[in-house]
């Protein structure tokens, strides 16, 4: 497609401007006001204003930026002396249209319509409900489409609340991954029964708590990162105070998605993810599964939440498991070849400090050779190898030494027991 048209990528203050505009002209001249539902129709009428005057956005598009202003101005009226950072970027600009529009009476109102109950929770075009305090994503028939709509409005980011239950290693990696993306740390709380841990989630910004009811009840996204026999009792903990405004993220190995569901409230959203320790440094490898009541967009949403932490797959279940035994175990197999080969280098007469540094670098360009090239394995190893020469005689004794067969095992032996502690946190559910 021909990218001339398109003024800008992301919503601009003018085209901001004139969509609220079209959308005040469109309420006034349907008798409607803000508190009444707009249905694909209206917003079909704007997109086709929109695309006259040069701004091409689809529909969909046009109605999530509608909820996130919709969403901007109920924070503005609960919570009118809150900081900027917590409000939508150049707010002040629409505030006055925004008004205008929503706070418009209709007709009926004056006869007994409640108009503020209406609107607290209201039926959009797709049936569902939109709850106030979170716009949920439009739907749509393409995650991808969706994940672009969320890239293309870096403010919806900024404005999600997540929490996190747990504060060991992978919510730190995945909290120092999102932060680097658009989530700001005030929108970020981390709960966990001690304070051994909370100090570096502290000098990242982030506001800690021994209150796991205090991160569910300020939350959107809500990381489940506990051990996974404690998943149980947390669960239990706060199923009361989770709504449908929550997608609640378990992170616990071997914890499937029915045990979730089956802890968690009737039509809760839950999805199933692994992540492994290099979320640390944004280099990690994630794969997420969703659960019976997730949708499209809620993993597109957390795809776009995540993306900054490295590789992000979705899935089905079954390979949750496996993803656990070849990268969130896999890692510190890496790690144990990594020491062999520097003590390799010492035995052999190198300084230590120097071996383990250059071992380190092998491995990491290795990697990113071995990610960036496309190539497979076998490929890259033969063209490391020439006849008669140092990487032959050393690959033999590799695998003299059953390298392959046990790096095989041990990833089949983390596989199975990932999946015998879902076994057992699926017995300890029921009893």
């Amino acid at each position: 497609m021909d990218d001339s048209g398109i003024k800008k990528q992301n919503w601009d203050v003018k085209e901001t401007e004139l969509f609220l505009e079209i959308l005040k002209e469109l309420d006034m001249k349907k008798c409607l006001d803000g508190r009444k539902v707009r249905n694909n129709k209206l917003f079909k009428v704007a997109h086709r204003r929109m695309t006259a005057a040069g701004y091409h956005r689809s529909v969909d598009q046009l109605k999530f930026r509608w909820k996130l202003l919709k969403s901007a101005y109920y924070k503005c009226k609960r919570e009118p002396d809150s900081p900027a950072p917590t409000k939508i970027q150049g707010w002040w600009r629409y505030e006055k249209t925004m008004i205008a529009i929503m706070e418009s009476r209709h007709p009926l109102i004056g006869a007994g319509v409640n108009s503020e109950r209406n609107d607290e929770v209201t039926e959009d075009s797709d049936g569902e409900a939109s709850m106030l305090h979170w716009p949920q994503p439009c739907p749509d028939n393409s995650t991808q489409n969706l994940d672009l709509i969320i890239k293309m409005d870096p403010e919806m980011d900024s404005q999600l609340k997540v929490g996190f239950i747990g504060a060991g290693n992978m919510a730190f990696g995945i909290a120092k991954g999102i932060l680097s993306g658009n989530v700001l740390p005030v929108n970020v709380k981390v709960s966990a029964p001690s304070s051994r841990n909370l100090g570096r989630f502290q000098e990242l910004g982030i506001a800690v708590t021994h209150s796991n009811i205090e991160v569910i009840c300020g939350s959107d996204v809500v990381f489940v990162a506990v051990k996974p026999h404690l998943v149980p009792l947390v669960l239990n903990e706060i199923s009361q105070h989770v709504t449908d405004r929550h997608i609640i993220v378990s992170v616990a190995a071997g914890v499937t998605l029915a045990t979730l569901e089956e802890l968690l409230p009737e039509n809760s959203v839950a999805i199933r993810l692994m992540p492994n320790l290099p979320c640390v440094v944004q280099e990690g490898a994630l794969l997420f599964a969703r659960g019976s009541h997730a949708k499209q967009e809620d993993g597109a949403l957390l795809r776009s939440l995540l993306h900054r932490c490295g590789l992000v797959e979705e899935g089905p279940e079954a390979w949750i498991d496996i993803h656990t035994g070849v990268s969130g175990s896999g890692v510190a197999f890496v790690y144990l070849f990594a020491e062999a080969l520097a003590e390799g280098a010492v035995k052999m007469g190198m300084p230590s400090a120097l071996a383990h540094s250059i071992a380190s670098q092998t491995v990491l360009g290795a990697g990113r050779l071995l990610r960036d090239s496309g190539k497979h394995p076998a490929q890259l190893r033969s063209e490391v190898c020439t006849p008669g020469g140092t990487t032959i005689y050393g690959l033999h004794t590799l695998e003299q030494g059953g390298l392959r067969a046990s790096t095989m095992s041990a990833v089949e032996s983390a596989t199975e027991r990932a999946r015998e502690l879902g076994r057992k946190s699926a017995a300890g559910s029921r009893k």
